[in-house]
């Protein structure tokens, strides 16, 4: 069986599960317990062919063949003990399953994916095609789901432009605090591949040292790691930590560079609930001797937790950040002037609208580079690139391509950033200017909006509406934080 075919045919049967209610998250899940317990099976019968030492990492009693030979209740109820058991177990194994549940409650559908999966030779085929499988269904489950993590799943040609600018080498550590299901850390590590031939050295670190990623959420972090494994990373230590708030302590250990598109939304909160049984929300801050301030804004949080575990002289950075993380005042005023001081921030990528699953985000691209203390201030120029005016986009009938963003990988002179020249959508501006500007604003623009300079200029009703709608959800957004703010101090 070819891989389109293959493809093919694991959509089709996520087709069928969703007809019968379960969601292309669960299928997910499901599809990724079953794919690890069949491939660590191919793997020990490879093992055992090749005459070399079998590694048993599934015990006897939980591996594959032990659900082929079940059918009905008696499968589900062993399908669930496997689950459970394996949960408990540590490394890449308990990463994959802890908390894991059945959610396939009809036995027969069970069966049916169980035979589906061992009828293919899955570790023989490409990581390529592998991932190509995988990452499909992790895209289709964020159009699906449309809040949560999927709602900010980011555009893969938007992360491998990032990626190719930031041209990460293969003695590096990468590492993303937030890592979603690992878009960021997948593309850094193909990226860093191509760069051979590498030596067996780098080729080992590569697979199993050269990533790190966490996620608050067990769910999302064990598709992270499934789906690192499925593209050949990784070793038996997982390299994702699930379940784990990556704003809660200072780094243990430094790295060289980190490509993240934290989440956006409300700020930090949490949920009190009092002797009289009513909840009520408590804004949450983060007290850290690394940060320069508290605040409940957890994106400027993530802000100052990646210029924490960036290495001081060489670590580098690309962060997705929402608009406000650029003019906000208070704290994050004082977040600014301190980047612009401690770090070289040299540029700045404005996004279009309509790129994101989720509709009213306004996003950028922040690069800074982390240096050693000093006197004077690191940044002397920030270069922007406007991605944004005149430019519309919709995730299905003009997505945004690797084609819209070629220019500004070109502008951006990854090789040699001196060599950069102004144009159209990219300028530059001096320290001096920035500072001097109301709270350090570095929501910069200067393109003419067409969409407001005359009627016969203006888009399509449809994406007319669609923009209003953004502006109008992004600005309730702004507001829900602010009530959210007031009340907990009350």
């Amino acid at each position: 069986m070819n891989a389109q075919t293959l493809v093919q045919k694991v959509w089709n049967f996520a087709t069928v599960l969703r007809d019968d209610g379960v969601s292309y998250g669960d299928y997910v899940e499901q599809l990724t317990y079953l794919l690890f317990l069949k491939m660590a099976q191919e793997r020990e019968e490879l093992d055992a062919a090749l005459g070399r030492k079998v590694e048993a990492r599934i015990p006897k009693a939980l591996a594959w063949p032990s659900l082929l030979r079940l059918d009905g209740d008696d499968l589900e109820n062993h399908y669930r003990k496997v689950l459970q058991e394996l949960g408990h177990q540590p490394g890449l194994l308990g990463t994959i399953f802890r908390k894991a549940q059945n959610k396939l409650q009809d036995p027969a559908k069970l069966k049916r994916l169980v035979m589906l999966i061992d009828a293919e030779s899955w570790s023989g085929l490409d990581a390529d095609v592998k991932g190509e499988i995988y990452e499909g269904l992790l895209e289709r489950n964020a159009r699906d789901v449309k809040s949560g993590a999927g709602q900010y799943f980011t555009p893969r040609p938007l992360i491998k432009a990032i990626v190719e600018v930031m041209d990460p080498n293969p003695g590096l550590v990468v590492a993303d605090p937030a890592c979603g299901t690992g878009g960021f850390l997948i593309a850094a590590h193909d990226h860093m591949a191509a760069q051979g031939p590498l030596t067996p050295d780098q080729a080992r670190h590569l697979r199993e040292r050269a990533f790190r990623g966490a996620d608050i959420t067990t769910e999302v972090a064990r598709l992270c790691a499934m789906n690192l494994h499925l593209h050949g990373i990784g070793g038996e230590d997982s390299l994702i930590e699930g379940g784990r708030d990556s704003l809660a302590s200072p780094p243990s250990v430094l790295v060289d560079m980190v490509l993240t598109n934290p989440p956006f939304g409300k700020k930090s909160s949490i949920t009190v609930v009092g002797e009289d049984g009513k909840a009520q929300k408590e804004s949450l801050t983060y007290e850290r001797a690394d940060f320069v301030t508290t605040t409940s804004n957890k994106q400027l949080n993530f802000l100052q937790h990646v210029k924490s575990i960036l290495k001081p002289g060489s670590g580098r950075a690309a962060v997705v950040v929402p608009d406000n993380v650029l003019f906000e005042g208070g704290a994050g005023e004082t977040i600014r002037r301190k980047l612009l001081h401690e770090c070289d921030v040299h540029t700045l990528l404005r996004l279009p609208t309509g790129i994101f699953y989720a509709q009213g985000v306004k996003a950028n691209v922040l690069f800074f580079d982390r240096k050693p203390g000093a006197a004077k201030p690191w940044t002397e120029k920030l270069w922007i690139y406007d991605l944004r005016t005149n430019l519309h986009f919709t995730l299905k009938e003009n997505p945004l391509g690797e084609e819209h963003l070629r220019d500004f990988v070109a502008c951006y002179q990854p090789k040699d950033r001196k060599k950069r020249k102004e144009s159209e959508r990219f300028r530059v501006f001096d320290r001096e200017a920035l500072l001097a500007r109301d709270k350090a604003n570095l929501d910069l623009f200067w393109i003419k909006d067409e969409d407001l300079e005359a009627s016969e200029n203006l888009p399509a009703p449809d994406v007319l509406a669609r923009e209003i709608v953004e502006d109008l959800e992004a600005a309730l957004e702004a507001f829900s934080s602010v009530e959210e703010g007031l009340a907990s101090d009350e």
